[in-house]
């Protein structure tokens, strides 16, 4: 069987199955299409919530940005589970027995103003789109690569199947389609891993095999590959590079933008008790583990296996001739993915650090005349079987990873997205006498046209998106984390305070990412190149989240200390939503 058909194969059964859930647990209530009639057991939920936070940036892109960087990038790493250790000790438990559908309807209630539940829904709705168009964009790019089709066909393909399971389930069928799709995207990451950790290593432990010592050299994995990075000019792979400060600061941001993402926190609404809530982000973090602590051992050993590839007999022979490369760079290269520019004319491939001042004299002995071979951090784990030599199968099952891992993530987007269009416009908003029948129609409805927005979004992408993938755990740092922080542990955040410190850190963030975009006040100025010269204080846009959730929670603070304190009612409420009764059932349902 052609590589090909194997794909269409597993990729064919895997839709089919997500369909075929989908008809099974079709949503026949708002409760049913909100939160699954809060039935989800927490090891089905934190199967979920991990299928629903590792999207085509964990999956794809992540052990690529390790690859490419190395021991500095380990910040995603400790931010994205950081994140959800916030959310198990400090949000998810209260959120649950608030006994709401969703994160503006908690801030609209908590802070008695349909004005506070307004902003949250804007920047939840900013946040969500921003955070799908590369959901989409990812799943374009596996669908490219594996089944040859065009990145706009295989939007529309990925659209169609999220459309089918996500209007008609719901929360209900998203949360047992991301189950299989969770099985799918562990089953296809680590079983490569194994392999290539084996092949490099002789442990089939990837973790373990990224500290065991290198076959070919007989030297420790790292040691091996840090060796081979500087003799091409790179930094050494485990040194730390940049900014403390702004590493903290990154780091900071992605832990409080994760606790802040709305499609990761609604899933903790679906589950029957309090207590399950925080078991639902203890499960999380053991199956997000599964992948995340095999990442940097794939990022590593991807790194060596393409370098090995280019240079056989080291960085200091000769570099692999054009015409000899193998075929999964012929292939990669179809896609755009991968290019190569013959600069010195030689035929042969050579990939160092050109930007490297010290190295050139090193360069120029060697007779290169310039960095030849560029390649798409997003292709390190989709190439991994193949330049690893494996079977087709497992080529096969990468595709279907890959695939999981993006439209999972996408479906919990949207239906956050139509969730607060549906219940917290419509419902709690413009109509409130809205019948439940009613209500069901316009979450369907709801999620129907976000679907149709995501892929127009996806095919033609604003010219930023790419660009600013952090936007979404900025503004969710800067905005709703600190809204649900005070609301939970503060008796004393009043209205005025809320929205004026949810719109001081969503102005703030997005003034600073844009003006590094060229936008505002530095024309031409990018921010992709990281340039402490050009950042305040050496404060990079991607880790300025955190500096607009301080922002926030001063403003919220300065301004509720000279407005008129919250209702008696109110403050109750709050006091009752932090006693501790984790094991007793939660507050009915609204």
């Amino acid at each position: 069987m052609s590589q090909y058909a194997l794909n269409l194969l597993v990729v064919g059964a895997s839709f089919a199955l997500y369909i075929g859930i989908a008809l099974w647990a079709r949503a026949g209530s708002t409760s049913e299409f909100y939160a699954a009639n809060r039935g989800v057991s927490p090891v089905m939920n934190g199967m979920a919530t991990a299928a629903d936070w590792m999207s085509a940036a964990s999956f794809i892109s992540m052990a690529g940005l390790i690859a490419t960087v190395g021991y500095v990038n380990s910040s995603y790493l400790m931010g994205w589970t950081g994140g959800y250790v916030l959310l198990a000790l400090l949000l998810a438990p209260y959120l649950r027995k608030f006994g709401k559908y969703t994160v503006p309807d908690f801030i609209g209630d908590r802070f008695y103003s349909s004005g506070a539940r307004l902003v949250a829904v804007l920047c939840l709705i900013i946040i969500s789109v921003t955070y799908v168009i590369g959901q989409m964009t990812g799943a374009g790019v596996a669908f490219s690569r594996f089944l040859e089709v065009d990145v706009t066909t295989g939007l529309l393909i990925g659209a169609a199947v999220v459309f089918v399971y996500a209007v008609l389930g719901g929360m209900k069928g998203i949360t047992y389609t991301q189950v299989a799709q969770y099985i799918a995207l562990i089953v296809a990451y680590t079983i490569p891993a194994i392999f290539i950790s084996l092949q490099l290593t002789g442990n089939p432990v990837p973790p373990l095999g990224l500290f065991s010592e290198h076959t070919a050299s007989g030297q420790p994995l790292l040691d091996r590959l840090d060796q081979v990075v500087t003799d091409l000019g790179f930094g050494a792979y485990t040194g730390m590079s940049g900014s403390t400060l702004n590493m903290v600061l990154f780091t900071l941001s992605l832990m409080i933008g994760t606790a802040g993402l709305p499609h990761v926190i609604i899933r903790f609404f679906t589950v029957p008790k309090v207590s399950d809530a925080r078991l639902s982000a203890g499960w999380a973090l053991v199956f997000i583990a599964l992948l995340y602590l095999t990442a940097p051992a794939v990022g590593a050993m991807a790194r060596l296996n393409l370098l090995s590839t280019i240079y056989p007999e080291g960085p200091q022979a000769a570099a692999l001739l054009h015409e000899e490369r193998p075929n999964w760079m012929r292939t990669w290269e179809a896609t755009g993915l991968l290019s190569w520019e013959d600069k010195n004319g030689d035929g042969r491939i050579q990939l160092y650090n050109d930007r490297n001042a010290a190295f050139a004299e090193t360069a120029a002995e060697r007779g290169w005349n310039g960095n030849e071979l560029t390649v798409n951090n997003d292709i390190i784990v989709l190439a991994n079987p193949e330049i690893a030599n494996l079977p087709g199968w497992v080529v096969a099952l990468i595709a279907a990873g890959g695939l999981a891992a993006a439209l999972s993530t996408a479906a919990g987007l949207l239906l956050a997205i139509s969730s607060a269009i549906s219940h917290d416009l419509i419902k709690r908003t413009i109509n409130p006498g809205i019948s439940e029948k009613g209500e069901l129609l316009a979450a369907r409805i709801a999620m129907a046209l976000a679907i149709i927005v995501a892929t127009w979004l996806g095919i033609n992408p604003p010219g930023f998106a790419a660009q600013v993938v952090a936007l979404a755990f900025g503004l969710a740092a800067a905005t709703l984390f600190p809204a649900l922080m005070m609301g939970i542990f503060s008796k004393r955040i009043t209205s005025e305070g809320a929205i004026a410190g949810m719109l001081a850190g969503l102005v703030f963030t997005c003034l600073y990412i844009f003006t590094y975009l060229g936008w505002f006040f530095i024309p031409g100025t990018n921010w992709l190149e990281n340039t402490p010269e050009n950042h305040i204080f050496g404060i990079a846009p991607t880790a300025i989240g955190s500096v607009g959730a301080l922002l926030n929670f001063a403003v919220a603070y300065g301004v509720s200390a000279v407005t008129k304190a919250p209702p008696a009612d109110v403050q109750d409420m709050v006091e009752s939503i932090r006693i501790p009764r984790g094991a007793q059932a939660a507050a009915p349902m609204h």
